[in-house]
């Protein structure tokens, strides 16, 4: 279908910009520029926010705990890990807030929200590393955090989407359970461009050639295809998708990221893997963020928050 009419709105607003010049783009400029944007509606109101620290092979790293608003007497609730996407370069805990505190309160689950390390200070596997010492911290803090033992997903979008897909991979013979894994328009192949990085390139906020600014950040300079199929970076990539958490995948109709994230989604399914994949018509990527200036943004928060509390509810009954 034709780009949503309040997704053309954003996208003309962004217009006026200067364009990227990725020759010449720092970070810290890029950083800048995200900081100097303008902001979305803060999500739903919830019961509390909560900074934190989570130990890691590296060294600590913050986090912040959303708990939603329950009624008296509850049972403790599960657990969701949320990693924000930001290409592996920026973004963090305050930038994805209100689709955390949307997932909270309407999955009726305590998000975590893990503020990984970013590159180019910390090339690949950095994040990676982060986010599985992260899922496995919180699976054996159960008791720390007041959440549910052994009621645990993991979410993310687009790096983000990213680290939870390899999180789920890597950490599935470990024993730490996983239930469930939400992912919108995932980062899932480092090493492969799709055919929509081609078709849809060019015009709906993220770019192909801001894909490729974002990887040679991620990566350290002169990392070959070999070093970008690594599973830890590339979760397409890995041959035995078995016993992998079920999945929601959410893509965009007019993102570049489209095609490898329908293609994990086959993937998965293929592999006996219980998968729900939906492409948003309409939509590019990042809208699901972008609440107060898309209805889809709304929407599609509510799909994928009823996909995860179904997905925790079915695992402890």
């Amino acid at each position: 279908m034709a780009l949503d009419p309040q997704a053309q709105a954003v996208l003309a607003a962004f217009a006026g910009m200067p364009a990227l010049d990725f020759a010449q783009l720092t970070v810290p400029a890029y950083r800048a520029m995200l900081a100097a944007g303008g902001g979305f509606a803060p999500g739903d109101a919830i019961a509390a926010e909560e900074d934190l620290l989570i130990p890691t092979a590296s060294g600590p790293i913050a986090a912040r705990l959303y708990r939603p608003v329950t009624k008296s007497g509850d049972d403790l609730l599960p657990l969701t890990v949320f990693f924000h996407g930001g290409g592996f370069i920026s973004c963090g805990l305050d930038t994805h807030a209100n689709l955390c505190r949307c997932l909270a309160q309407r999955a009726r689950t305590v998000v975590l929200s893990v503020d990984y390390r970013l590159a180019p200070e910390a090339r690949f596997p950095a994040a990676a590393l982060d986010a599985c010492d992260a899922v496995r911290w919180a699976a054996s803090n159960s008791s720390d955090l007041r959440v549910r033992p052994g009621a645990l997903a993991v979410a993310g979008d687009s790096a983000g989407g990213n680290l939870a897909a390899v999180a789920a991979q890597q950490l599935r013979h470990s024993g730490v359970n996983i239930a469930h894994q939400l992912l919108f328009y995932p980062v899932v192949d480092c090493a492969t461009e799709h055919p929509s990085y081609k078709s849809m390139g060019d015009g709906y906020f993220l770019t192909a050639d801001m894909m490729r600014w974002f990887k040679g950040q991620y990566f350290a300079e002169g990392a070959d295809r070999a070093h970008r199929a690594d599973p830890l970076a590339s979760p397409l990539a890995a041959t035995d998708l078995t016993g992998v958490a079920s999945a929601t995948i959410i893509s965009a109709e007019y993102d570049p990221l489209r095609d490898e994230a329908e293609r994990y989604a086959a993937r998965l399914a293929q592999a006996g893997v219980l998968t729900t994949h939906l492409r948003w018509p309409g939509q590019m990527h990042g809208f699901a963020s972008l609440l107060g200036a898309l209805d889809a943004a709304d929407r599609a928060l509510t799909l994928a928050a009823r996909a995860l509390r179904h997905a925790l509810h079915v695992q402890n009954t």
